[in-house]
């Protein structure tokens, strides 16, 4: 990947500016100083398309801050490594990584992975920021450890009110996928369902590696629900999508930020148009923050942004403003920054409560006319407030 460092130096200054982050840059670089970080991703294997993605931002956050000057006069130095999706490989990992000396550490892994190699920092003192992983364990195994993406709970709650209050839908099938993220997603849908007036027609599980679905959309079609949660991933929503729309299945279709990627449009084809999603990106934000990196990551990359590389980009942002906060690399500083940080990234203003997850609204997203748009925003403090212990 090539980068123009006077088009990272611009966009920096303008992201950098606007979150009121300029002591990013505290003089002249000292001549040879860097700040090692450290990434973890599942670069090959069931996770690439994500983990790839948030290497590329993560690559892309470094460039933009140090372009800008670094941070407390020093360069930052991304250490990546390929957890290949696979928890046995995030131990061994999270060891060379300590090995390495790294300050802190983005993690754009799985649950999995990221849940094995939690403990392993928390032990060594190192702030451990995930950056895409939905394991509430992650967060509970420490106070090192942090969380830049919505648990799933607080995602489901942020969908039925979409459901209710933003689409008048009151009449739910849930389609949960067997993993965690889809049954976190599922269990806080169904705690808040209630309140904005949605009943649960019935729920229906299916496994991550299922693309056919005749006999569970015969039953969706027989339960005539006149709205369909369903959890799941762009490479099976595509294919269920489609199938639905093939058998005349017409209610609306709602979906988490997993759906964000330009790849779910592709394999759905037209059967995607109306697809409703809560997301991490405000496509119509003009926020320089938001913008500035949508623009750079896709001349970078040649590909739109979607979840996985947005909540990244956003952790290294924060990671890069505790540094400064802290006026140190020392772990336990930034650590205890990190505590206190209040900045804008590219998924919005985030901060964290005491269990360390990120506090921050939903905006909505839709499919029109082959591609994603703005559809609104969740911003209810209290109906999004993160789990405190």
């Amino acid at each position: 990947m090539r980068s123009n460092l006077s088009s990272f130096r611009q966009i920096a200054s303008v992201l950098l500016c606007a979150a009121g982050l300029m002591g990013f840059a505290g003089g002249a670089l000292a001549q040879g100083a860097t700040t090692k970080i450290g990434f973890q991703a599942g670069l090959t294997g069931p996770a690439a398309a994500d983990g790839n993605a948030g290497l590329a931002a993560a690559k892309l956050a470094v460039e933009q801050i140090n372009g800008a000057g670094g941070v407390n006069g020093k360069k930052l130095e991304l250490v990546a490594y390929d957890d290949q999706g696979k928890p046995e490989q995030a131990v061994p990992i999270a060891n060379r990584m300590i090995g390495d000396g790294v300050r802190a550490v983005v993690s754009a892994g799985f649950s999995g992975p990221s849940r094995a190699a939690a403990p392993v920092f928390q032990r060594a003192k190192i702030p451990y920021i995930a950056a895409i992983a939905f394991a509430p364990e992650i967060t509970r195994t420490g106070n090192y450890m942090f969380r830049v993406t919505s648990v799933g709970e607080v995602q489901g709650r942020a969908a039925a009110k979409l459901l209710g209050d933003v689409l008048r839908k009151k009449r739910a099938v849930l389609l949960t996928i067997k993993t965690d993220f889809g049954k976190t997603l599922a269990a806080g849908f169904k705690e808040a369902a209630p309140k904005f007036g949605v009943q649960l027609l019935k729920e229906y599980e299916y496994a991550p590696s299922d693309r056919q679905f005749g006999p569970l959309i015969a039953s969706i079609k027989a339960d005539n629900p006149d709205v369909i949660y369903a959890t799941g991933f762009y490479f099976t929503a595509g294919p269920l999508v489609a199938q639905l729309r093939s058998a005349g299945v017409t209610a609306d279709v709602v979906g988490a930020e997993s759906l964000s990627s330009q790849q779910y449009i592709d394999i759905a084809g037209q059967a995607a148009e109306g697809t409703v999603i809560t997301n991490v990106i405000d496509w119509g934000s003009q926020l320089p923050e938001i913008t500035d990196f949508l623009k750079a990551y896709e001349k970078t990359t040649n590909s739109k942004a979607e979840a996985a590389s947005t909540s990244t980009h956003a952790a290294v942002i924060a990671l890069a403003a505790a540094i400064r906060k802290a006026k140190s690399d020392d772990p336990d500083k930034i650590r205890a920054a990190l505590e206190t940080l209040d900045v804008m990234t590219a998924i919005g203003r985030i901060s964290f409560n005491r269990l360390h997850e990120v506090k921050k609204s939903f905006p909505l997203s839709i499919v029109r006319n082959g591609k994603w748009e703005r559809f609104g925003v969740i911003d209810d403090a209290a109906l999004l407030a993160p789990p405190e212990q």
